[in-house]
């Protein structure tokens, strides 16, 4: 199969350079033309147009609302019985009853998936810049359980609060009792279901590859681009970034499952390249998801626990405070605040009111605030900027069109 896709490829690729729109061409002009429309719609971003930008953004909204009303008006049965549903689950969300105690846990379980799976789609999807959900939310989450467990000597963390504020549990724990698989079982819900999300964001490439193809059409899509002319010219590449691209494509589309499950298992950066190979050479949907879920959710989730859990232990973040007040000079001044932070978390967890907790900010958990303020904050900017240039693209799209029926 695989042997066919690529003989398919190459043909495809031949028909391509001689024929376009019907006619034999020149392509080095129709290159050309896309890498002007390219280099045009990426001038269109908040700092240089702003104007513009918004306007774009806005439309791009209206053209994707009319484009989903349309399909749901097509699918009106499917509409009907979700709606149906939905008003059952409304039914027996605000009538009073037995029931309402399962109906409460059900709700807190479904936002607890649904945050971090929603915060998994949001660092993998290709939105935008990507939001690194894992460095703001789910890694500080980790290391917070960590140090809590560590000065409780427990994980059995009074609910509620838990998980929205930890606090030392009544029961005064064993200490060294706390061993990291306790931890990891504490976090692994968390954890999965952020996993679950990465795994959910990966499909976008792997349709959009898939479609162009059944369709045989070429999307102006840039690592799609990447991914054909890196096949075109497999044979010549010589640096570093060319050949490992090349040995991901390889690896994924010689050994299949197990091929996707190990680049899915390890902090891979060009994961997304894997999707486009799957969806290129037709990989089936439940192989790719399937082996894509395994390696996210299940082995690389557990590496970065294990990661996170053993630098955030006690031993650890001892040695690690030592070593920054032994640096000469400076060291005793960066040491402080590190120490007061350390302090204040450890008088947090023993606290179980407003009153009585330890009042004041430490500079370092002010300048994480703002890190992750400024973080998403630039996250929207580039989904703004993202869809303005998709809305430029349709322009585009439509005068090719009217210039090719003229």
């Amino acid at each position: 199969m695989a042997e066919n896709g690529k003989n398919c490829d190459q043909r495809r690729v031949a028909m391509n350079k001689e024929q376009y729109n019907g006619k034999f061409t020149d392509l080095s002009s129709v290159n050309e033309k896309k890498k002007r429309d390219r280099e045009e719609r990426q001038n269109i971003v908040l700092w240089k147009q702003p104007l513009i930008t918004l306007q774009y953004f806005s439309l791009e909204i209206l053209a994707i609302l009319k484009e989903w009303t349309s399909k749901l008006w097509h699918r009106q049965n499917t509409v009907v019985s979700c709606l149906l549903l939905l008003a059952v689950l409304i039914a027996a969300y605000c009538v009073e009853g037995a029931h309402q105690q399962y109906v409460q846990r059900m709700e807190k379980q479904f936002l607890l998936y649904a945050y971090w799976i929603g915060l998994g789609i949001l660092s993998s999807v290709g939105l935008g810049t990507g939001l690194h959900t894992f460095l703001l939310y789910l890694g500080p989450h980790i290391a917070s359980v960590t140090l809590a467990a560590y000065e409780c000597n427990s994980v059995n963390f009074p609910e509620p609060p838990y998980p929205d504020q930890i606090i030392c549990p009544d029961e005064v724990g064993i200490e060294g009792s706390i061993s990291l698989w306790s931890i990891i079982s504490k976090v692994r819900i968390e954890a999965c279901m952020w996993g679950v999300g990465t795994a959910i964001g990966e499909l976008p490439p792997y349709f959009m590859a898939r479609a162009a193809r059944l369709s045989g059409a070429e999307p102006d899509d840039e690592e799609y681009q990447e991914f054909e002319e890196m096949l075109e010219h497999a044979e010549t590449a010589q640096d570093f970034a060319s050949r490992a691209k090349l040995a991901v494509q390889n690896l994924v589309q010689k050994v299949g499952f197990f091929g996707i499950l190990a680049c899915a298992s390890i902090p891979n950066p060009l994961f997304d390249l894997a999707g486009i190979t799957c969806g290129h050479f037709l990989v089936p949907f439940w192989t790719f998801f399937g082996a894509t879920l395994i390696g996210k959710a299940i082995i690389k989730m557990h590496i970065q626990k294990i990661f996170v859990i053993i630098t955030f232990s006690k031993h650890i973040v001892e040695q690690m405070v030592a070593f920054i007040g032994a640096v000469p000079g400076i060291g005793p001044s960066l040491q402080k605040p590190f120490q007061e932070y350390l302090e204040a978390q450890r008088q947090k967890l023993h606290h179980r009111g407003e009153m009585g907790t330890p009042q004041g900010e430490n500079w370092l958990s002010w300048v994480f605030e703002k890190l992750v303020v400024v973080m998403v904050c630039y996250f929207i900017l580039s989904i703004v900027n993202s869809m303005a240039q998709s809305y430029a693209k349709r322009i585009q799209q439509r005068l090719d069109s009217e210039e090719k029926t003229k």
